[in-house]
Parts: structure tokens; C-alpha cells; sequence
């Protein structure tokens, strides 16, 4: 398949603007008649190289057009636009400004941009150095793009939050998304806004667990569950895997579910390399909080008037929201469907063994010791020391036959 060549908007221009006076180059008009020629190619019609609507030129353009191109070894580089010499720079903002901004930002990173603003008149005024203001609007761009964004007081974050916020300001941040298909899954829990009613006649909040493909942003599980944790997880893991095959990677947050010892020790008997987001850093799975605002949104602003939610009809609609629309709909960033890729392109995942699941999920054995000491719920208590050579020990209570019974 050829690729094709992304051509930018000055370019096209330049080509517009050589097929206009094109004809007057390879036919120069003799003398006298350059202007009635002008005239003729303004009276024509041409297509907008963006928009494709007709447009139409003035005589005095076509003229500038034709003079710049005729004396130029590259007509139609020529005919570019040129770039301004201070793209980039804001000649509103002063460099005396500009220290006066950081430095009040550097004080108070939790105002907003209209109170900075505010006060930035005041030291202005108190200023001669800096000539005037420029406008909110101004110096609203000019803080943005140097990322002086408004932040929460670093006297009220924990100490994780303030290294977090270091972290993210000394380094630069990048979006990323895996190569193939079943290279690394993302997981996390999400509380729902609306309530469910139980088996026990309780209102409660349902949790939902929430697995997607970095690649295609295929929802390869869902499922709403009461709780978070490790025994939840693991069985909508496990259907997600039936499902869509074993992953290569899998990325989750330091919640106990998912770094419980049954899940990291499950992960690894299954060769699923398991790798978490730095503490404080939600944009790390960003593409999850996505999902869930889809979720918010979409699916669960459909049930807001549906009476007495069960979580068995919660999970119903769920699974039909998400083979039936979310897989189906183009996504904004991929530019496809979440079951293009998939079905496209050759996955990396591996072919589950169902046998091994069910065994995979357990923590590992203690290490072998040579005192053991076991203690009965009958209070008596024993030590084995007599047996080196084994590695584990069951003892069994036996209260009911000392009782008699």
C-alpha cells in the first residue's frame, strides 16, 4: 500500500498560486498586453486549496505573484508564504514581565490565571521596568505555554504528592500505546455514580473492573462487581483472558487487589509481566480514565431512569454497551473501531490453557523451617523439632473426642 504524502497548507498555497500564473510563465504576454491578461485570470474562478470553495483573486495579487516568480530560480518556493520572524514569541509579554509572571507563579501556583492577572497590574504599576499589561487573553496563552498552569499549594499535598509533582515538572511527559495488539493490557476498578439494589433489599454502589487493550482500546472484560478485591479481580481477569488470550504485559495502579500476593503470583505462572504506575500518577493509565468517562457518560446516563438496578441487569447492559456500541464506534484518537485492529493485524497474545487457571491463583508456599510451632483452638500447644527433614506440617485439632463426645 503506497503511502500518502501529508502535504502542509503553505504548500498548497504556493501550488495554487504557480497554476494561476503558470500560463504566463511558459508564455510570457508581449508587450503591452500583460494587464489584459491579469485581468482575464481575475475574472476566473478558482478552488480554495483547504476549504475547496471557489475563490477569486485581484489583479494587483496575480501582478505581485507573477514578479516574485519570474525573477526566482524555485517559482513555486517563491510563492510560499513567508514565516515570520518572531513565530514563537510574544512581543505582549516583556522579558521583565515575563520574570515578574514565574516568580509570582513560583509563590502562589494554586491562583487562577485572572487573579495573577489581578495582581500582576499592581506590580506593574509599582514597576517603571515594565511598560504596560497585555490583555487577560494574552497573558493567559503565555502562561499556558510555558506550563504555568494553576496547581494545588504544595502545603497541603502528602509527601508522594509533592515528589510526584517534582517528577512531572523536571521531566517530560509522552503519550505512548503499545505496538501489537495483546502487548500490554491496562486494569483498574471504577465506583459507579448510580446505586444498585442487592439481594438483601441494601442500596449500594457497584465497583466495576475494567480491562482494555493499549493498542486497540478493546474492552476485552467488564463487569460490575460490590467490592475491590483480589478474589473479584482474578475472576474478571481469568474471563478476560478466555476471552481475548493472555497478554504480554499487564499495567495496573499499587491498589491491594492488584499487588496482592495471589495476583503477582498468578501473573507470573501465566508469563504475564506485571508493571505499575508510579505512585501519585493517574495520567499514567490515562487511557483507562477515558474509558471510564464513557462509561459515566454513555452507559450509565442510559439507566438513570431504570428503577430497582440489580447488579445482574447492571452487567447485562454493560456487556451489550460495550460489544454493541463502544467496540463498534470510531475511536478519536486510533481513528477506527476498537475491533479494526484485532481483526486486522496479528495479535502477540497467547492461547489460554483453561486447566491452568484455576490453579495459577494461589500464594506460594512458606519457606521450610525446622521449628514449627502449631497452636490448636483447644489452647494447647506443641513444638516439633524431632522432624528436620520435613518441609511442611498439618496438624489437625481434636477437641471433641478429649471432650468425650
Amino acid at each position: 500500500m503506497e503511502e500518502q504524502t501529508v502535504v502542509s497548507t503553505h504548500e498548497r498555497w504556493a501550488h495554487l498560486r504557480f497554476s494561476v500564473i503558470g500560463l504566463l510563465l511558459a508564455s510570457p504576454p508581449p508587450p503591452g498586453q500583460l494587464y489584459a491578461e491579469l485581468e482575464r485570470l481575475a475574472q476566473m474562478q478558482w478552488r480554495h486549496p483547504v476549504s475547496g470553495k471557489p475563490v477569486w483573486f485581484a489583479v494587483s495579487t496575480i501582478e505581485h505573484w507573477y514578479y516574485a516568480a519570474r525573477e526566482a530560480a524555485d517559482p513555486v518556493r517563491a510563492l510560499r508564504r513567508k514565516v515570520r520572524s518572531d513565530r514563537g514569541s510574544q512581543q505582549a509579554v516583556s522579558r521583565e514581565l515575563g520574570e515578574a509572571v514565574r516568580t509570582q507563579h513560583s509563590e502562589h501556583p494554586g491562583w487562577s490565571y485572572q487573579l495573577h492577572f489581578d495582581n500582576l497590574a499592581v506590580v506593574v504599576a509599582d514597576k517603571p521596568k515594565i511598560e504596560s499589561l497585555p490583555s487577560y487573553s494574552s497573558l493567559r496563552r503565555w502562561m499556558r505555554s510555558h506550563g504555568l498552569s494553576k496547581r494545588r499549594p504544595t502545603g497541603s499535598l502528602r509527601a508522594g504528592e509533592r515528589s510526584a509533582l517534582l517528577r512531572r515538572e523536571r521531566r517530560e511527559v509522552r503519550s505512548y500505546e503499545a505496538v501489537h495488539v495483546g502487548g500490554l493490557w491496562h486494569l483498574d476498578f471504577h465506583h459507579g455514580s448510580l446505586k444498585i439494589l442487592t439481594a438483601g433489599g441494601e442500596w449500594v454502589r457497584p465497583v466495576l473492573l475494567g480491562i482494555l487493550d493499549d493498542r486497540s482500546r478493546l474492552c476485552c472484560h467488564a463487569q460490575w462487581y460490590l467490592s475491590e478485591t483480589a478474589e473479584c479481580l482474578v475472576h474478571g481477569l481469568v474471563q478476560g483472558f478466555l476471552k481475548r488470550g493472555l497478554p504480554r504485559a499487564l499495567l495496573t495502579d499499587n491498589g491491594s487487589a492488584m499487588i496482592g500476593t495471589e495476583t503477582r503470583e498468578g501473573l507470573k505462572r501465566l508469563s504475564i509481566l506485571q508493571q505499575t504506575t508510579l505512585p501519585y500518577s493517574p495520567e499514567q493509565n490515562g487511557k483507562q480514565e477515558v474509558f471510564w468517562a464513557q462509561v459515566e457518560g454513555r452507559l450509565l446516563a442510559m439507566l438513570e431512569g431504570q428503577r430497582d438496578l440489580t447488579l445482574p441487569l447492571l452487567n447485562e447492559a454493560t456487556q451489550a454497551w460495550s460489544e454493541m456500541e463502544y467496540h463498534r464506534r470510531t475511536h478519536s484518537e486510533t481513528r477506527q473501531t476498537p475491533l479494526a485492529p484485532a481483526s486486522s493485524t496479528a495479535p502477540v497474545s497467547r492461547a489460554p490453557a483453561p486447566s491452568s487457571m484455576s490453579c495459577a491463583w494461589r500464594s506460594p508456599p512458606p519457606p521450610p523451617g525446622r521449628n514449627v510451632q502449631a497452636t490448636a483452638p483447644s489452647a494447647s500447644r506443641a513444638r516439633v523439632s524431632r522432624f528436620p527433614h520435613a518441609s511442611a506440617i498439618c496438624a489437625a485439632c481434636r477437641s471433641a473426642t478429649r471432650a468425650g463426645t
